[in-house]
């Protein structure tokens, strides 16, 4: 039986390893720039991008691995594999003795996340059915990252008080461990419940998968293109915030705050707009977030008090919290129970695209403007993602505003 109350133990198990999942991406999130220039002598915005390049591909390439995955082996079996690819990668940054480790240890972070994360999503939608999913989404979101802030947050300060990487990722390698025992022995499969579900569903199947996720539908295309947009303007985040604030005369400790504020923000809020997606209209929560990151963006961009630049990371974590359940529901609500799997992982797929995007983007406009500039371009993409979700999305849920019902 599907629902959130029917299944809450496993339900909230799910919770608990997605945090581990965000934990062991949090670690490395706000000082592998740092960790780039003093112990490895990388100075160059282009190599210390490469990094999250090797990160985007990789987690890119595990979500579309799901979708397969998932037609052969169980859901649990599949989680499992993603913790036994992410041991490894705080043994790497701890010991990496050149930056090419560095990269290996990111190609396994992004399988990784790729694998875990869209396991525990998948498995989720699974458990709870269509009445809280919105919700359900909001939890996972919330939990992975919550701990993505948190952890960067001890990483920077672990690095700056003992002046060495090895402590600085320990706690990632504790957080690998509770997810592998957790996935292990107390995580319960929950392939059951989809196949209960598709007996009465009546979401008519996709013609084609790819085209359809991709772009044509309107709804989970639209909702596709988003999310790209979303993680390009994350990942070049990733790489140029650190730079700015640095230019921006910010000292480190308020740089950890302002860089750590913002997936926080993320996780925390999470909890609320996931719920406000189960009762208003989800194209409506898209348009919206899309554009508010798009303003805290050009915030960030044109202010130097810290005070202000804490304000901007706030409403980039409330822009990014509004969308990123409203994407998942919003896949899962227009995709037939036998397809959802494989729609997810597509969507996934382009969606952490986005990060190899900015990545690629700051590699290459940095040669001709300013960091500034570069992520000027990219909030006015970010906003045209929220223009497209406006003109071309229509609603199944309650309206916020008047808009076009599905």
């Amino acid at each position: 039986m599907q629902g959130l109350r029917e299944n809450k133990v496993q339900f909230w198990l799910l919770v608990a390893a997605n945090l581990f999942v965000g934990a062991v991406l949090g670690s490395e999130r706000g000082i592998m720039g740092e960790v780039g220039l003093k112990w490895y002598g990388i100075e160059s915005i282009v190599a210390i991008s490469s990094f999250v390049m090797a990160f985007g591909i990789s987690k890119a390439v595990a979500n579309l691995l799901v979708g397969k995955l998932l037609q052969v082996f169980t859901r649990k079996k599949v989680l499992l594999v993603g913790w036994v690819l992410g041991f490894p990668v705080p043994l790497l940054l701890i010991y990496a003795p050149n930056w090419n480790w560095v990269i290996v240890a990111n190609v396994l972070l992004g399988l990784n996340q790729g694998i875990a994360w869209s396991s525990t999503v998948i498995m989720k939608i699974d458990l709870v059915g269509t009445k809280n999913r919105g919700f359900a989404m909001g939890l996972n979101e919330f939990a992975g990252y919550l701990a993505i802030g948190v952890s960067a947050y001890l990483s920077m300060l672990l690095l700056h008080q003992t002046n060495s990487p090895f402590w600085s990722f320990l706690p990632s390698l504790l957080a690998v461990l509770l997810g592998i025992t957790l996935s292990t022995v107390f995580i319960k499969d929950t392939q059951h419940h989809v196949t209960y579900e598709a007996r009465s569903s009546k979401i008519a199947y996709l013609r084609n998968v790819w085209i359809d996720t991709s772009w044509k539908h309107q709804n989970i295309g639209s909702t596709t293109i988003n999310g790209f947009l979303n993680n390009l303007n994350d990942g070049a985040m990733w790489v140029l915030a650190p730079t700015i604030l640095l230019q921006k005369m910010i000292s480190s400790e308020e740089t950890a705050l302002v860089i750590a504020l913002y997936p926080m923000v993320w996780g925390i809020s999470q909890l609320f707009t996931g719920m406000i997606g189960d009762r208003y209209c989800k194209k409506q929560l898209i348009t919206a977030g899309m554009l508010l990151q798009s303003a805290a963006l050009l915030l960030f961009l044109s202010v130097n008090a810290f005070w202000l630049l804490l304000i901007s990371a706030v409403l980039l974590g409330l822009g990014t919290a509004l969308v990123y359940p409203s994407f998942l529901s919003t896949i899962a609500e227009n995709t037939h129970p036998d397809q959802r799997a494989q729609v997810m992982s597509i969507f996934r797929f382009w969606r952490d695209s986005g990060y190899i995007a900015g990545a690629v983007m700051v590699a290459l406009l940095i040669h001709f403007l300013s960091a500034g500039y570069t992520l000027f371009i990219i909030a006015l993409l970010t906003g045209l993602g929220g223009v497209i979700a406006q003109l071309r999305m229509c609603c199944t849920m309650k309206v916020l505003w008047k808009s076009e019902i599905c």
